[in-house]
């Protein structure tokens, strides 16, 4: 039986993690020394403060964890105030000053009240705001790209929990989490290097939550065709026969910015380019004679934005807190591994189990290649045909996005044929190990078929390269 717990603020939370149970985890250890250590030791990072954000950095903090950051690129805008509930206009704001300010989308300071928020970074204040209800919680904020962190603030984390509204920052944090991922040499995933992920997404009425841990579960990679393809409208619709707003919108976007700004990218989260944008949809829509066109109807298909509903946040969040609890403490087994929610016409969630894509070329564990340091790239090209496991002829290699050699085309051939006679080991900054991807044509069964292949390549001989290493690969 646990010892005996002292008085807790946490009462609900001590019945998971102080008595022993019958769904529990192969490691759990009931106990306050598991309460205690839960919130000294267990880091969470949060990514993304928006609608699903808020609720889970709000959750999370109430589950007994202490240590956590949150990190989000966006500033807080009025239309975000509906649903993101840790933002706010100070009570001295009447209703006659907000119908103005979401009239206009913009600040107003002044003796009726102010937009206390509007403005400000999302991470920063939600951190400020769920530290000033929940006692002994510690939030750190960062506002910025998740792009502009390096490899080793992720690797700081225990477990990451995500609260995004794209595909493309899903599949970048995925990459990152699945580069820790260390595979045995019988190709087992070693559980010392799993950074396990808790995954939320909500549209509109419809949410998920998943658990994510690389080497066990499908990573997002294994299953990126649960996301159905996103709405493009043909061009010369665009152009010729605009039948609604989002049609004037993206003429705008697309075609009508093009010819304005030649030259110039568009940023999304530029709010003067949002703002000609909205403009030039407001004339084009007054041409036609389309109605609908406002800020933030433009903001949602510029940015592919489905509209929130606060209700389906807070059951998404409440799903994915309660994972991320049973992933840290092991005092319940996790869902395995997809969960589904349907709020459209009553209540409908369901569980499915998704199977692993062995071949992912994120999550998988690739082929081990073990190489002097001297071999050079045509040399390693010329192994990889005759590799019982690859049988790859014509090769291609690229390294972390760096073309190293490229068969075709004839441009890119020349550029990159200086590489052959270098060192492969010098061509990947002399690092001991590290992933390659090679793409060529696969022999098998007597048949040809083009593909791209994950190596882990290991040099031998190396300071730092253990035996151990060898036998694990990268």
């Amino acid at each position: 039986m646990a010892d005996a717990a002292p008085p807790s603020k946490s009462r609900d939370l001590d019945k998971l993690l102080l008595r022993p149970g019958n769904l529990v985890g192969p490691t759990f250890d009931p106990g306050v020394q598991l309460r205690d250590d839960l919130q000294e030791y267990v880091k969470v990072l949060v990514v993304g403060a928006g609608g699903l954000g808020c609720e889970l950095l709000k959750d999370l903090a109430l589950s007994g964890f202490k240590n956590l950051e949150v990190i989000d690129m966006d500033r807080i805008e009025v239309s975000n105030l509906n649903r993101q509930f840790l933002f706010r206009i100070s009570i001295g704001l009447n209703l006659d000053c907000l119908s103005l300010v979401l009239k206009r989308n913009s600040v107003i300071m002044g003796p009726m009240g102010r937009l206390e928020d509007v403005g400000k970074p999302k991470a920063e204040v939600a951190a400020k705001r769920v530290m000033e209800r929940v006692s002994g919680v510690n939030i750190v904020p960062h506002f910025c790209r998740i792009e502009d962190k390096d490899i080793e603030f992720y690797s700081d984390f225990n477990i990451i929990a995500l609260g995004l509204d794209s595909i493309e920052a899903r599949s970048y944090i995925n990459a990152v989490a699945c580069s820790f991922l260390e595979y045995d040499f019988d190709d087992n995933p070693r559980e010392e290097t799993m950074k396990p992920m808790v995954d939320g997404g909500t549209e509109g009425f419809k949410g998920h939550a998943r658990v994510i841990v690389p080497g066990v579960t499908p990573c997002f990679e294994c299953t990126i065709w649960l996301f159905p393809p996103q709405v493009k409208f043909p061009l010369c619709t665009l152009a010729e026969t605009p039948r609604n707003a989002a049609h004037c919108i993206e003429y705008a976007h697309l075609i009508k910015w093009d010819e304005v700004h030649r030259g110039k990218a568009f940023d999304p989260d530029n709010g003067d380019h949002m703002k000609w944008v909205y403009d030039e949809a407001v004339k084009r829509a007054e041409l036609f004679g389309i109605p609908g066109v406002t800020y933030s109807l433009t903001q949602g298909v510029v940015k592919n934005i489905i509209p929130a509903i606060a209700s389906t946040n807070a059951i998404v969040s409440a799903a994915c807190a309660l994972e991320t609890l049973k992933i840290a403490s092991g005092c319940s087994k996790t869902l395995s591994n997809y969960l589904t929610y349907n709020g459209v016409e009553g209540l409908h969630s369901k569980v499915t189990q998704f199977v692993k894509d062995k071949d992912c070329l994120v999550c998988g564990p690739g082929v081990l290649i073990e190489l002097d340091t001297t071999v050079t790239l045509q040399k390693f090209i010329n192994m990889l045909e005759e590799h019982p496991k690859l049988l790859i002829s014509k090769a291609s290699i690229t390294y972390h996005g760096k073309n190293l050699y490229m068969q075709a085309p004839p441009v890119l051939e020349e550029m990159t044929r200086s590489n052959l006679n270098l060192p492969l080991y010098d061509l990947m900054d002399k690092i001991p190990k590290d992933i390659l991807h090679a793409t060529g044509t696969i022999n098998k069964d007597n048949k040809k078929s083009s593909g791209l292949k994950k190596l882990r390549v290991v040099f031998k001989g190396i300071d730092g390269v253990t035996d151990m290493d060898l036998a694990g690969g990268a």
